[in-house]
């Protein structure tokens, strides 16, 4: 870790984009692409524990990657389900809870299983807490918590007139997790990508042009020594 690091984010994002670009750029198929992709979410996760982050929450797979070709989807989904069983010991030895966030039931069952199976297994650790956004969309989130605080409202379980930002976000994916603090984006693009639209209301954002597959731990370190050189003001003056 840079010993020139001193504040710590509590929660960080990450938009992991290039993987299709980085593979085409060597003349690759994309799935190679997205395989290059799980050793940079490797390197992530071990920067993190060793930064003692709390949350990591990764765009792993969105509401809107259903519309890519049926063969990629296949293959995105194997390498998942292959991701989850390979690196569960590893989780397990480096005190690694995993979540995920999500219409989590629109992934293949077998997908469905293998996650709940890895969630289940790692319940009990205290380290570091991996966020898996799958199947996720930032607006489709927000209609979903809109929908749920009506069915609290019908129900006679909270009035309206206790619905303010505090109670709406209590409905949300991420009613367990705290805003992330920073989001880092790789391959240069400027854009949310309907990632965590709610939750990055203040977050400190980091783009780099680096693909993701190309994206280390140092680069990690690096977006948050830039971090702490930040001003959080949230709305206030200086």
């Amino acid at each position: 870790m840079s010993a020139r690091i001193k504040t710590v984010p509590r929660h960080i994002a990450i938009i992991m984009d290039g993987n299709g670009r980085w593979a085409k750029l060597r003349g690759f198929s994309r799935i190679k692409g997205h395989e290059a992709g799980a050793q940079a979410v490797r390197e992530c996760v071990e920067g993190c524990g060793e930064l003692k982050v709390e949350y990591l929450t990764l765009y792993a797979f969105s509401a809107e990657n259903w519309q890519r070709p049926k063969t990629e989807i296949i293959a995105l989904m194997r390498l998942l389900e292959k991701f989850l069983k390979e690196k569960t010991p590893e989780l397990l030895e480096k005190n690694v809870r995993l979540q995920a966030i999500g219409r989590l039931t629109d992934l293949p069952q077998s997908a469905q299983e293998r996650l709940h199976t890895t969630i289940e297994q790692t319940a009990g650790n205290t380290g570091l807490t991996l966020i898996l956004a799958l199947s996720y969309g930032g607006r489709l989130e927000i209609i979903d918590g809109i929908k749920s605080l009506l069915r609290a409202i019908e129900l006679g379980h909270i009035d309206k007139a206790m619905v303010d930002v505090e109670m709406f976000s209590k409905h949300l994916y991420t009613r367990y997790y705290p805003d992330p603090d920073l989001l880092i984006r790789t391959s240069g693009e400027m854009r949310l990508s309907n990632f965590l639209l709610w939750q990055t209301s203040y977050t400190e954002l980091y783009i780099t042009p680096k693909l993701w597959p190309d994206f280390t731990k140092e680069d990690l370190f690096a977006a948050v020594e830039e971090f702490g050189r930040r001003q959080r003001r949230y709305g206030a003056v200086e």
